[in-house]
């Protein structure tokens, strides 16, 4: 029998942007109408239009009369702008809310007190639902309007009205007087009445809270947060673009999460969700085709994993000393009766024998109270020695069974060495672990984190959809051909004939790479990184195209001049890393531009760069890149000269008469953001009045390539305008060292399947060559597309594990590849192998590596 959906609830709740312009109402009209079509009776919870509350705050907080005047007049334009951009005029229920406005509005000028001020609040609700209700009315939907101090009532014990508390009890007569009036209602987030009626507030971002207090008492299947981002990310994409959307999270990670610093949903509104069992969706109104995140409870059988990197800025660490509290009983009681009698809340907490470090909950703003904060510090103080660093930022990685995984975590948390962290908490609850830093470097510890903890192992895990950057660029069809070897299928074949397998190189590809680079107007200079490929061909197009070239040998730069004719040692540069004295005397002796990147090197040899002009390879300490190995910068790699040892290092080189004329750093490589090269030509820009010969910044490479078919590419033209911009003021050229970015997308690995196995869930199929040719999966976790070349348009339907003939387990070149099914004999391609992939290779197994054919 089918089930009857006639008396099921559904809650919709509408932030301030999502109410703030035409397009946005009409997915909220859409969205109304689809939940009645399928039976549903919709209760539609909306914010105030965007910026309305700081807007009103403003007023409650008393200004003076001209301000006043501006801010009324702003409120009416951003009301009547939209009733005008909805072809409507304003009704009855508008005008009658934005009277009571006005006489409000005549009480400020000093500062108002809460309960006039939770009613001036109140006005901004109030009147984006009378609009709303006019919208729905319009479109023949009849939208009950409901005030919701009719429908909310704060807790008997609510003494704040700003931040009061509700009940979640179920309330079947509730439903049944709303069902009475029709199947769609609109209400008002943010609002509720206190115990004796008056107006109160649900605090700042409480029309989540509203939602989900409503969802529980009507006992909804669903309740919708309809925001402007599609969902929740593993990070803030403002500053980490890489952030990858959350499918699913459970009740408890997606408290974690907002409670830690995630901002697209209201803590407070996770707990009537999670108590009722009802499934939670955040959607985006400019999106409402996209899935969105779902909050449900958590499968038993979900793997432990971190899901989430969040930071708090502003946070203010409390620590208590007092080596006599060892072993004392009721220290803490007594310390944390003065944070109770100030008023301060205390969020984290870590302990040893004689000290005590806390943090102060930042949603609380009283420790922002200087005359506050100093009475509680001297009460404070009588107890024990106080220490208090303010403005501090929290960086917590939430996910699921944390312990479980402080193992796989270690390597990842190499990024704060030598970084200040003020304390570390685990939490009770197993789903988070907090770190307190100081600002400097906080948003560069995020960023590595969450490439090092989720960038890097969130593919083929069905927690995580696209990332920011995928779900928000414009791509346009012709930015997205096919891939250069579709269309040469059959010319691939015919070159694999009499071979096993084969690297094939597309020169036409390559040039096109280095033709979109030669269009960036920042760049001064573009040298291809040749140990990226040193095959003599492509090296050969790619200087026909303008191309100098970086080498990290003394054989490289012979190579380069014996296979590029015309090639003069002023076109290269050589920049070593703990090699011989030998290569730099060879260097020099050529006439190459030499780097340095090592403070040694100029301590005990100073006598070879006397008289020479020579660049420095600097350690910027942050670093960035797909996987750790090629993480390039920071106390954890090998690489650059420390900031700390430049003042010896300049003083030696002026005593030889050396002059450094060139600043050299690369931070690491598959980098996609490219706010990262801004940031180290800031880091350089800083540097500079310390080296006035300097005519050279070198920003190295690592743009990135897109791992599979579909992603978008590195935008060239945000890198251009980044640093075009930073260094507009500046008389130094920049310069570039892609590798991967130029060879990677014109190779490809050919091989041939030579036998197939299934065991237990796995599906085996084995080519002829393996990490003995294309080293970077078992090296790097390094994803690249795989196609079955012979049945390329064949219907994917089987998951291989495609592996290769060397004796290691480790011998995997891809997981869970869907493809056609296969047979002895078909031909494999694996994309994007052209960087990295033959100058790695090995004769491993005394197996030879694919050898090389160009087209």
């Amino acid at each position: 029998m089918q089930k009857d959906r006639s008396r099921h609830w559904v809650v919709m709740k509408f932030g301030g942007s999502s109410v703030a312009s035409a397009a946005g109402w009409s997915t909220i009209r859409q969205q109304a109408e689809e939940h009645l079509g399928r039976g549903n009776r919709v209760l539609v919870v909306v914010s105030a239009l965007s910026g309305v509350t700081t807007l009103l705050s403003r007023l409650a907080d008393g200004v003076d009369e001209q301000q006043k005047d501006a801010i009324g007049e702003e409120l009416s334009a951003r009301h009547h702008d939209l009733l005008s951009g909805l072809g409507l005029q304003a009704g009855a229920a508008f005008d009658s809310h934005w009277k009571r406005y006005l006489s409000l509005l005549e009480a400020c000028g000093p500062r108002l007190d809460d309960h006039r001020r939770a009613q001036l609040l109140a006005c901004g609700e109030l009147l984006s639902s009378a609009i709303g209700q006019q919208v729905l009315q319009a479109a023949g939907l009849q939208a009950a309007w409901q005030d919701a101090r009719e429908l909310l009532q704060a807790l008997p014990s609510t003494t704040d009205v700003l931040s009061a508390r509700c009940s979640d009890e179920t309330d079947a007569r509730l439903g049944q007087r709303l069902a009475a009036q029709g199947r769609l209602h609109i209400t008002q987030g943010f609002i509720a009445a206190g115990p004796q009626g008056q107006t109160c507030l649900l605090g700042r971002g409480g029309s989540d809270t509203s939602a989900a207090y409503f969802a529980a008492r009507l006992a909804a299947v669903t309740l919708e947060i309809w925001t402007d981002v599609p969902g929740i990310f593993s990070a803030d994409p403002r500053a980490v673009p890489e952030a990858r959307l959350l499918r699913r999270l459970s009740y408890s990670e997606a408290q974690e999460l907002a409670s830690m610093g995630a901002k697209v949903l209201h803590p407070p509104s996770i707990q009537p969700a999670r108590r009722h069992g009802i499934p939670v969706f955040i959607k985006d109104t400019n999106r409402p085709g996209e899935p969105g995140t779902q909050i449900v409870t958590r499968p038993v059988q979900e793997e432990a994993q971190v899901k989430g990197v969040v930071s708090r800025d502003n946070i203010t660490v409390i620590t208590m000393e007092n080596p006599s509290m060892w072993q004392q009983a009721g220290f803490l009681a007594d310390a944390f009766a003065v944070f109770k009698r100030h008023g301060y809340s205390v969020d984290l907490v870590s302990t040893s024998e004689a000290t005590v470090t806390v943090s102060l909950d930042p949603q609380v703003p009283a420790h922002y109270d200087g005359q506050r904060m100093g009475a509680f510090l001297a009460d404070l103080e009588s107890l024990c020695r106080v220490t208090v660093h303010s403005g501090c930022v929290s960086i917590s990685l939430v996910g699921n069974a944390i312990r479980t995984i402080l193992g796989r975590l270690s390597a990842a948390l190499d990024v704060f060495q030598d970084r200040h962290v003020h304390m570390v908490t685990q939490s009770a609850n197993d789903l988070n672990l907090t770190l307190v830093v100081e600002p400097e470097h906080a948003l560069s510890l995020v960023r590595k984190l969450h490439q090092l903890l989720i960038a890097s192992q969130a593919e083929n895990r069905p927690a995580f959809g696209p990332s920011w950057t995928e779900l928000t660029r414009q791509m346009r069809v012709e930015q997205q051909p096919e891939p250069w070897w579709a269309g040469k299928a059959q010319q691939l074949g015919e070159l694999l004939n009499g071979r096993e397998s084969a690297y094939v190189y597309d020169l036409e590809t390559a040039r096109a790479a280095a033709r979109r680079l030669g269009q960036l107007v920042s760049v001064s200079r573009l040298l291809y990184a040749i140990k990226a490929n040193d095959q003599p061909d492509l090296l050969r197009a790619l200087a026909e195209e303008g191309m100098a070239f970086e080498c990290v040998s003394l054989a490289e730069v012979h190579h380069v001049l014996d296979s590029v004719p015309g090639t003069s040692p002023r076109d290269l540069l050589f920049t070593p890393n703990f090699a011989p004295r030998r290569e730099y005397e060879g260097a020099l002796e050529l006439g190459v531009q030499l780097t340095v990147d090592n403070s040694w090197v100029i301590q005990h040899w100073p006598e070879l760069f006397a008289g020479q002009d020579i660049f420095l390879r600097l350690d910027l300490e942050t670093g960035y890149g797909h996987h750790k190995k090629v993480i390039t910068s920071g106390v954890d790699s090998k690489f650059g000269i420390s900031l700390g040892h430049l003042l010896s290092v300049r003083e030696t080189l002026a005593a030889h008469g050396s002059r450094v004329t060139g600043l050299h750093a690369h931070t690491g490589s598959g980098v996609i953001n490219a706010e990262v090269w801004r940031e180290q030509l800031d880091r350089f820009l800083e540097i500079l009045p310390d080296f006035p010969d300097v005519q050279v910044l070198d920003l190295g490479g690592g743009l990135g390539v897109p791992d599979r078919r579909g992603r978008p590419g590195f935008d060239l033209a945000r890198l251009d305008a980044l640093l075009t911009e930073t260094a507009a003021a500046h008389d130094v050229e920049i310069w570039l060292e892609p590798g991967r970015y130029l060879a990677a997308e014109c190779g490809v690995l050919l091989a041939r399947v030579t036998q197939l196995k299934s065991k237990g869930q796995y599906h085996y199929l084995g080519i002829s060559t393996g990490m003995n040719s294309l080293i970077r999966p078992a090296l790097y976790g390094a994803y690249h597309d795989i196609v079955n070349l012979s049945r390329l348009g064949q219907k994917a339907d089987q998951h291989y594990r495609v592996v290769g003939p060397i004796c290691e387990s480790g011998d995997v070149l891809g997981e869970s590849r869907f493809l056609p099914a296969s047979e002895e004999g078909d031909i494999i391609l694996i994309a994007n192998t052209g960087a990295y992939g033959r100058v790695m290779a090995s004769h491993y197994n005394r197996r030879s590596p694919a050898e090389e054919v160009v087209i």
